[in-house]
């Protein structure tokens, strides 16, 4: 592939470590006012201050030059939590939350996540596709290039299976990159009501090793809250998911404080996501651990609820990551840029410790931080350009999308 240089760009990038970034290691970019950076076969080959990078070049040409003007260059951001395969809208919803209905109350009616299975059992893999792919366009657009989806919305062997199969083509037909988690434990379906036990059992002696056998699944999640699983249930689907060679996830303390995020930190989960309900025992055993917690604060403005404590987590030395949790019913969100947005108005993070949170954390989170999240020699070349001066502009130009151009592997995609 060619040689390309990108000159006069305002750097911003979270630096590689051995771990997440925690602490007072959050809110610390690399800042190069004059930047410039080298791409080749997709990869940053050198990035830094212009006369260091022009060092790269070594007598050779560029066959490529692009002048930012300037611009600021973001890493491309990394969504760690969507549920971004699925087959229909679930807009009424809404109306029924604004009534005061609450999520759980909705899920017990056989709406929510039921609504959504009954609509993904009865799509062709292909309607599922389509409607997925149009989803991912829509992200792409806001600046989302590496994004996580979850299985979930079939809760039988052949539909979870089948969902994994479109989320893998998704990843092999779409510019971004794509990380698939296996949430069979999304909900108890209705032909498992009244015997959640039932449900488990066949979680752990089919699913799972099914899932281990089609071999597309990165990560194992599961919804541990009041009215779906409990945590007992919760730690026996993990540690059954280990055992088939599966990365743990758990969708902790969303309503209430149930005790996940403890067990995220007890399994050394990579990461504990929602969190709104979360003890200072579970933020605790989460830093103890160092689980990613994926905090998704366009869920907690959708359902109108208290954001997660993002500060505290931060002050903690908890690595907090963002996320879209796009998704059909609780949040039909496919802007990052409005997440940073509430976590700086909302979370009360500072735009730099937003920008590390939905790029190199993130990246922790589902596993590409050695190849996504930052701008450094090696990584893929997925990067953003702004309409704006700082990271600060995403909070700035509140509901806006501040984004000039969107770069996957050193091509323009969006």
């Amino acid at each position: 592939m060619a040689l390309k240089l990108f000159r006069h760009a305002r750097i911003y990038t979270p630096l590689m470590g051995g771990c997440p970034a925690a602490g007072d290691e959050q809110g610390k970019l690399a800042v190069y006012e004059d930047g410039c950076f080298l791409v080749e076969d997709g990869c940053f080959l050198a990035v830094g201050a212009t006369r260091d990078v022009e060092g790269h070049l070594k007598g050779r040409a560029a066959d490529r030059e692009f002048d930012l003007g300037g611009a600021a260059v973001v890493p491309g951001f990394v969504d760690p939590h969507t549920h971004a395969c699925f087959a229909a809208l679930r807009e009424e919803e809404f109306s029924m939350r604004l009534e005061g209905k609450s999520y759980l109350e909705i899920l017990q009616a056989g709406g929510g996540i039921l609504s959504s299975v009954r609509a993904v059992r009865s799509a062709s893999d292909e309607a599922l596709f389509a409607f997925s792919r149009s989803l991912l366009e829509s992200t792409l657009l806001y600046g989302t290039t590496t994004i996580e989806i979850k299985s979930g919305y079939g809760l039988d062997v052949e539909t979870e299976l089948r969902m994994l199969r479109v989320i893998d083509r998704l990843g092999r037909e779409t510019p971004q990159t794509v990380v698939p988690t296996f949430m069979g434990a999304h909900a108890v379906p209705e032909e498992f009501r009244g015997n959640p036990e039932g449900y488990v059992t066949l979680l752990r002696e089919e699913m799972l090793p099914a899932v281990a056998r089609q071999g597309i699944a990165r990560f194992c999640d599961i919804f541990c809250e009041e009215g779906v699983f409990s945590v007992e249930q919760s730690r026996r689907v993990l540690e059954r998911a280990r055992e088939h060679g599966l990365r743990l996830k758990v969708h902790a303390d969303e309503v209430h404080d149930l005790g996940g995020a403890v067990l995220a930190g007890e399994l050394r989960a990579v990461s504990a996501e929602h969190l709104l309900a979360a003890s200072d025992a579970g933020i605790e055993a989460m830093r103890r651990s160092g689980v990613v917690a994926v905090l998704l604060p366009a869920t907690a403005y959708s359902l109108r609820k208290p954001f997660a404590r993002a500060r505290t987590m931060v002050e903690k030395g908890v690595p907090v990551a963002l996320a879209t949790d796009l998704n059909p019913g609780s949040c039909f969100c496919t802007s990052m840029p409005f997440v940073l947005s509430l976590a700086v108005m909302g979370m009360e993070l500072t735009p730099e410790e937003a920008l590390t949170g939905a790029t190199l954390n993130a990246a922790w989170a589902v596993g590409t931080a050695h190849d996504a999240g930052s701008l450094e020699p090696g990584k893929m070349a997925d990067f953003l350009v702004l309409d704006g001066e700082t990271p600060a502009v995403f909070a700035y130009a509140s509901g806006a999308r501040p984004i000039k151009s969107v770069w996957k592997l050193g091509e323009r995609v969006a």
